[in-house]
């Protein structure tokens, strides 16, 4: 029995022992050559969530003589749709927009004149706002224009996070040229492409923040008067000539500088921005039979909205036979 008993003992120890030099050769690297171990792969990290509404800055440039006549058919329209992420920039303050805005109504204290020192001013104040807010992308557009959200959504959300994304319709059919100055009153010529304003353009987070040494705070202006053009050609001065990036063109923006009766109805839906306007002496808008008449929505905003969005309450409703 005593016997019996040491012996189970001792094939007990034999077999921790085993155990602990496998343990040991195994943490140790210890192996026979040719002799592998394949970690357990490590989950990826998660990429970063899809891209929403609430991830995009839509900052729209307006002045005192427009906020009856432009700004209120936006908030009518597609600002209804885009509260929480639309801002008003402006050069005056007003009661009747205050309320309806709230803290969504920027006041700043640029000029409301039509030059590049008041538009720049009123550029860089839409920069500074997007940079505090800490969303996604910057969507800027003006007063004469209807955002199609989705439309902007879906094309957003093609770009790569890791990119640095500056999209937009160039107004020229060539790049812009501009004169640098340089030290000791020498200059040097640049060209580049730029997104015109009229049609709207959008900036992603990463890039905008490479472009904060000559866009942030005053140097916006700055940098506009260095080169002596407006402000959405200083956009694409500071991202083509600073940062050696490149504009990415897209036909979905649309101004009210070209033919934009050209556009079919099917079209319309897929359009991230479209306008209206006098060009060449004409009254420029989209073609769209109704539901209102041109006398009734000479913009054809109004028929656009409810083209897009017919639960609009103020559209007419279709009745079912």
């Amino acid at each position: 029995m005593q016997r019996r008993l040491l012996r189970g003992l001792a094939g007990a120890l034999l077999t921790l022992l085993c155990m602990g030099l496998l343990s040991l050769r195994y943490h140790s690297g210890l192996f026979p050559q040719g002799v592998r171990v394949t970690p357990k792969p490590s989950p990826p990290s998660p990429g970063p969530p899809e891209l929403q509404m609430h991830d995009i800055f839509i900052a729209i440039k307006t002045t005192r003589a427009f906020h009856h006549s432009r700004l209120e058919l936006l908030l009518d329209t597609w600002v209804s749709r885009t509260r929480e992420q639309t801002f008003v920039f402006t050069d005056s303050s007003d009661e009747g927009l205050q309320e309806r805005l709230g803290r969504h109504l920027v006041v700043t204290n640029c000029s409301a004149e039509h030059s590049h020192p008041a538009l720049s001013c009123k550029m860089a104040a839409e920069f500074d706002a997007f940079l505090a807010s800490g969303l996604r992308w910057f969507c800027h557009v003006d007063d004469d224009n209807y955002v199609n959200p989705r439309a902007l959504l879906q094309l957003l959300a093609t770009f790569a996070p890791a990119r640095d994304v500056y999209v937009g319709r160039p107004s020229l059919n060539r790049p812009i040229h501009a004169s640098e100055p340089q030290p000791r009153n020498h200059t040097r010529l640049v060209q580049f492409w730029f997104a015109t304003g009229g049609a709207g353009f959008c900036i992603n987070r990463k890039l905008a923040l490479k472009m904060v040494p000559w866009a942030s705070g005053p140097r916006f202006v700055d940098t506009s008067t260095l080169i002596r053009l407006p402000d959405d050609c200083t956009v694409g001065y500071i991202i083509e000539c600073k940062l050696g990036g490149r504009l990415q063109p897209s036909p979905l923006f649309h101004s009210h500088l070209e033919t934009l009766q050209l556009l079919g109805a099917a079209q319309l839906p897929e359009q991230v921005t479209l306008s209206y306007g006098v060009f060449e002496g004409k009254l420029n808008v989209i073609k769209l039979q109704g539901p209102f008449s041109p006398e009734e929505d000479p913009s054809r905003f109004r028929s656009l909205h409810c083209l897009l969005f017919p639960d609009t309450p103020w559209c007419p409703q279709l009745v079912a036979r």
